[in-house]
């Protein structure tokens, strides 16, 4: 249920034509708007039901696989008589050892590092859920003794609950809850049951798994409370901790760990100093990683060595190009305005902010203090930077735009940026409307900014994700 316009539902469809299902694929866009998914899926065996569901295949099918987009309060779901999804099926016939990272943010960089860790420590990995890799692509590869890294967003955690034995499928080894904030407020109907969802979380673990949670945030500490594992607490100081706590902390840039095991009464570097992402919320996501292999058992220096060399993912604070001695960052993954503040925050130099889009219910009061940090600020077209600019003109904020594209943003920020200066993309806000997704719109700014260093070669260098980072 819920192909989706960006072939969400394509690993799912693949996975049970292969294994003999009588497959039906039913979503309410058309044949002409899913275009580009069905092409994918050609000379599969499979019956379309597209542009409108039918009741009688919810209430015939054996089970329904829902897509994380499709509201739960659908009434075609309350007609199946059982519902899974790519997750929950993928759970059942995992064999390996599971890490299960959620969070409002970070939960990306967290997730890829720990795969990046346990590669270059010679464990087989593999990475899927939310990162844009469902892990029915690779269902049939994991086996015993080796590890599986799962980003999970809320939404596929919710629809756990919905599943039957849902809530005790997932048990990872290691759960780690980076942070969470308020997000998805047009989805939820309140921080509440965005909070729940995200518990799920732990909710399968027992006393022999660990819970990794953030303890300088308060929704951590009560994570701490309520989940069967051992919770492991991860703060910016060691001020926070007994000197006998099991806990892992930052200490001027470095991050170090006091390990489970006790088998050393001395706390472990795990986060060197030298590390190849920037700000300060991204060395917290790198200790959530290595604190998370370290639990595994793994040792300590080879984890550090594997951290310091970790080079992010895509469209977090992604170093796109220098051209004329500007910086320019596509952090596009930021949808709230706390990982907007972020971004600005990891930069000693001046910052030219292109923020702004969708409105997804959330607080844009932020953006006043956004606005003073920054050296100017763009703001593009859409239903949230109408609230943002209102807020911005009783603060007497000065800012540009909105700009209808990202091209006409990029060149007005360029004019204005001078050598040693940065111009980042961390919108702040929610993509829908000018672009498919978060990461559509990464790429029309990485398109931009690359066309800009194409037409003016001279003193420019076109990067990569390599520098990427996270919040």
């Amino acid at each position: 249920m819920g192909l989706g316009l960006h072939g969400g539902g394509l690993a799912t469809v693949r996975y049970l034509c292969a294994r003999g299902a009588e497959v039906t694929v039913t979503d309410l866009r058309s044949q002409r708007e899913l275009d580009n998914s069905l092409q994918r899926l050609a000379g599969l065996p499979l019956r379309l039901v597209l542009g409108g569901h039918n009741e009688s295949d919810f209430r015939s099918a054996d089970f329904v696989v829902k897509n994380p987009a499709v509201p739960r309060s659908s009434g075609f779901l309350a007609m199946a008589r059982r519902i899974e999804t790519d997750i929950s099926l993928f759970l059942r016939r995992c064999p390996a050892q599971v890490i299960a990272v959620t969070g409002t943010k970070g939960k990306s960089t967290t997730a890829a590092c720990i795969h990046h860790i346990l590669t270059r420590l010679g464990r087989s990995s593999y990475l899927g859920g939310n990162i844009t890799v469902s892990p029915l692509e690779f269902a049939d590869d994991p086996s015993d003794g080796q590890f599986v890294v799962l980003e999970l967003s809320s939404f596929q955690l919710g629809d756990l609950a919905l599943v039957s034995d849902g809530l005790q499928i997932l048990r990872p080894k290691v759960a780690l809850i980076t942070n969470l904030m308020a997000d998805h407020m047009d989805y939820y109907a309140s921080f509440e049951d965005y909070f729940d969802d995200k518990s799920v979380v732990f909710r399968g673990q027992t006393d022999d798994d660990f819970t990794l949670y953030n303890h300088d945030d308060a929704n951590g500490r009560r994570y701490a409370a309520l989940t069967p594992a051992r919770p492991i607490p991860l703060a910016r100081t060691a001020a926070a901790f007994a000197s006998d706590d099991t806990a892992a902390w930052l200490d001027r840039g470095c991050g170090w760990f006091r390990p489970p095991d006790r088998s050393t009464a001395q706390p472990e570097l795990l986060v060197p100093h030298a590390v190849r992402l920037i700000g300060a919320h991204n060395r917290t996501n790198l200790l959530f990683a290595a604190s998370a292999v370290r639990c595994l058992g793994l040792h300590a220096d080879r984890i550090a060595a594997a951290v310091a060399d970790f080079g992010g993912v895509p469209h977090r604070m992604e170093r796109v190009a220098t051209l004329d001695g500007v910086d320019y960052y596509n952090d596009s993954a930021a949808t709230i305005a706390e990982a907007a503040l972020a971004a600005v925050q990891s930069f000693a130099c001046p910052v030219h902010l292109i923020a702004g889009g969708s409105d997804k219910g959330l607080d844009v009061s932020l953006f006043g203090t956004i606005a003073a940090r920054v050296a100017s600020l763009y703001l593009l077209s859409g239903t949230a930077t109408e609230r943002i600019t209102a807020h911005l003109h009783r603060s007497g904020a000065a800012w540009y735009g909105p700009f209808d594209t990202v091209d006409t943003a990029v060149a007005a920020a360029r004019g204005n940026a001078r050598p040693g200066d940065a111009v980042v993309l961390s919108p702040g806000c929610a993509s829908f409307g000018m672009f498919r997704n978060e990461f559509h719109r990464g790429d029309v700014f990485r398109s931009a900014v690359r066309q800009l260093a194409h037409r003016a070669p001279r003193g420019a260098h076109i990067g990569g994700h390599t520098d990427a980072a996270d919040h």
